[in-house]
């Protein structure tokens, strides 16, 4: 007669710790990342005027220093997308805020007008915090979806992108003031702190749930029977027809949100002589607009499954809204403000929808190479519009610039992959 023993079953030890509703933790956690990158990267080119004069710029070179923020994560977010699959979510993002905050710190105290930087420093200073920066996009979006379910991916992922509008928020508020009061060390300082602050919520937080299911998934075992597998590891995201075709669409996209959020103070300003604070509202409406768009998108697409034509219907408007604002550059002042803003609310609306879909396309164990992917592509476009707006004025006139930024979302249409469902 023999007896068996018991046999224990290895558990990573977050997974014992933590249960299902810590997902809603984790989510909490990569929207404070992702918002406080955002601080930085949305809230610094609307000081351009400020930046311009401070720094001796010209109009071009101020489109180059304010694009190598963008470039800076283009550049890096693939590497950041491996190296979140294969070292996992929290070094990579405790590696990146932490870094992020020390580069600004620095800034703060050593690259202000007050130090007279040249121009190749101030926009090698914003290149490398884009990098560093940039760690949060594919991290935090990996561990979104290692934590929740395909049923909650579309709405905790659009969470988690509102981060960026609503982070930009901040930033449009708050930097433009701080500039006004305080200079550009307040500037760097504040998305520093911001950084750094989030780094310890990272650090106390966020956890790996293990190599199972997502926790959701685990948790609804009793009501709906077992959890789907994740896809198992097949051909990398990189080299594949469907994941690039949706990467490059989400760069087209991006070029009407770019344009507004990095040059609407310029316009108003240069064309229509109005404040600083005339434009800083115009973002705001259209950064916290997308924000909310975002949830609401992604909340409808987890019900209904359908994530691409939702994309292809955002690319058709925003091209009709930024047509509407190239028509009404010279129109009264608050017709062209709500163009402006219009096109920028639905500029901003897709993010989440375009990120989920790339993700689930990819698979949990792929997501990180996929999301770094898809912000390459996107931030790319992100340092290449800047340095586009300058050539389109100087060669046409504010409406061409508009105009150029109706094209290119229009042309995003047919790129997006059609198909109710990602594979």
């Amino acid at each position: 007669m023999t007896t068996s023993l018991p046999v224990r079953v290895r558990t990573a030890p977050d997974a014992r710790r933590y249960g299902p509703r810590h997902r809603w933790v984790v989510l909490a956690v990569s929207v404070a990342a992702q918002a406080s990158f955002s601080v930085m990267f949305s809230g610094i080119p609307v000081t351009g005027v400020a930046m311009r004069s401070g720094y001796h710029l010209s109009t071009g070179r101020l489109g180059l220093v304010l694009g190598c923020l963008g470039l800076g994560v283009a550049v890096s977010d693939i590497a950041w997308g491996l190296l979140t699959d294969r070292f996992g979510d929290r070094r990579v993002l405790l590696t990146g805020l932490v870094s992020t905050g020390a580069l600004l710190a620095l800034m703060a105290v050593a690259v202000t007008p007050a130090e007279l930087p040249g121009t190749a420093a101030l926009a090698l200073c914003l290149l490398v915090a884009g990098a560093l920066g940039g760690s949060v996009n594919a991290s935090s979006g990996r561990a979104v979806m290692t934590w929740f379910a395909d049923g909650e991916r579309g709405l905790a992922m659009s969470i988690r992108q509102t981060a960026i509008p609503a982070g930009g928020a901040i930033g449009v508020a708050l930097l433009p003031a701080l500039t006004a009061s305080y200079g550009f060390r307040a500037v760097y300082a504040a998305p520093a702190a911001f950084c750094l602050l989030t780094a310890v919520a990272v650090w106390h937080w966020l956890r790996d749930p293990g190599n199972g299911p997502a926790p959701s998934e685990t948790a609804s075992r009793r009501e709906s029977g077992p959890a789907p597998r994740r896809p198992a590891p097949g051909v990398s995201p990189l080299l594949r027809r469907d994941v690039w075709r949706l990467a490059l669409a989400g760069s087209l996209l991006t070029v009407p949100q770019f344009a507004v959020l990095t040059f609407t103070a310029v316009f108003l300003h240069d064309a229509r002589g109005t404040g600083t604070a005339l434009a800083a509202g115009t973002v705001l409406v259209a950064q916290l607009g997308g924000g909310a768009a975002r949830i609401w998108t992604g909340r409808r697409s987890d019900r209904n499954g359908d994530r691409r034509t939702p994309i292809r219907l955002i690319g058709t408007l925003t091209a009709l809204a930024m047509a509407g604002a190239a028509v009404l550059a010279h129109a009264p002042v608050p017709l062209t403000v709500a163009a402006l803003a219009l096109g920028g609310l639905l500029a901003n609306s897709w993010h989440g929808l375009a990120y989920t879909e790339i993700a689930v396309m990819a698979g949990a164990d792929r997501a990180g190479a996929a999301l770094g992917l898809v912000g390459t592509t996107i931030f790319a476009a992100a340092f290449v519009t800047p340095l586009l707006v300058p050539v389109a004025l100087a060669a046409s006139s504010w409406q061409g610039v508009w105009a150029l930024a109706a094209v290119a979302p229009l042309l995003a249409v047919p790129l997006t992959p059609r198909g109710r469902r990602s594979p």
